[in-house]
């Protein structure tokens, strides 16, 4: 007589009988392992003014392992159309992301050959919503978005961070340097004598970006100055700090 065996295959059944009672059982999240739990390379602050004709914001081109110097020359100030630009403070990756996510809807936008061009102010915009949306995934893009540009006239100005959370001003700074560049930035347009300038913008970022490098232990002394006007967009060529260490001697209490 042929043995016969009960079709227990896919039943419940099987299951109980191959069940250890006294396994762990340990329940993951879909996709737990591909969360930026932490960022890895880091880049430090970004600063933005306005002036009378048009926007200058300033970033320095160190990449960063925690407060290992790693990469020296990560240019991340992108040009986004002849009337925009973008920076970020955060995750470079994730920058890389953003960017490439943008430069997407670039295209996007061109192929309806419609004349128009993605504005400052729409960008800055649109950037709420990916970033809360990613936010939302619990899934964020570790960075702070500094949206600079050219709008109907004047110039435009915001900051969107990890969270979706943003804001427009004259002056802004992310990182360490809204703490320390920009008091800096608010008290040179508040005490400005007369008309508030390109050459006064460039100065004041100058020396806020000297100040980071002293104070910051995540700044390099070479950065990028990008300047948006009615003419378009101009990043300039990297400037480097010339520092004057001649106030490590008045620094005491710490021998």
């Amino acid at each position: 007589m042929l043995h016969q065996e009960f079709p227990f295959v896919n039943s419940p059944y099987q299951k109980l009988l191959h069940e250890d009672k006294n396994e762990v059982k340990i329940y993951k999240a879909p996709d737990i392992f591909k969360r930026t739990l932490a960022p890895a390379t880091t880049t430090t602050s970004v600063l933005g003014i306005k002036f009378n004709d048009g926007v200058a914001i300033a970033g320095d081109i160190g990449g960063y392992y925690g407060k290992l110097a790693r990469y020296k020359h990560l240019e991340r100030i992108f040009k986004v159309n002849d009337s925009t630009v973008m920076s970020t403070s955060g995750d470079y990756a994730d920058f890389q992301h953003i960017k490439e996510t943008v430069q997407q809807r670039i295209i996007s936008e061109t192929i309806l050959e419609d004349n128009f061009s993605l504005k400052a102010s729409s960008l800055y915009t649109w950037l709420t919503r990916l970033m809360y949306g990613r936010r939302s995934k619990f899934d964020p893009l570790w960075n702070n978005v500094v949206v600079a540009g050219y709008d109907d006239g004047e110039g435009f100005l915001g900051v969107v961070d990890l969270r979706g959370l943003a804001y427009e001003d004259n002056c802004v700074a992310t990182g360490l340097g809204s703490h320390i560049a920009l008091p800096v930035l608010r008290s040179a347009i508040a005490n400005a004598s007369g008309t508030f300038d390109k050459e006064m913008a460039h100065l004041t970022l100058s020396k806020c970006m000297e100040l980071l490098f002293y104070r910051d232990t995540c700044s390099l002394p070479k950065f990028q100055i990008a300047t948006i006007t009615k003419q378009g967009v101009e990043i300039s060529p990297i400037i480097e700090v010339k520092g004057n260490w001649d106030v490590a001697a008045m620094v005491q209490g710490f021998e």
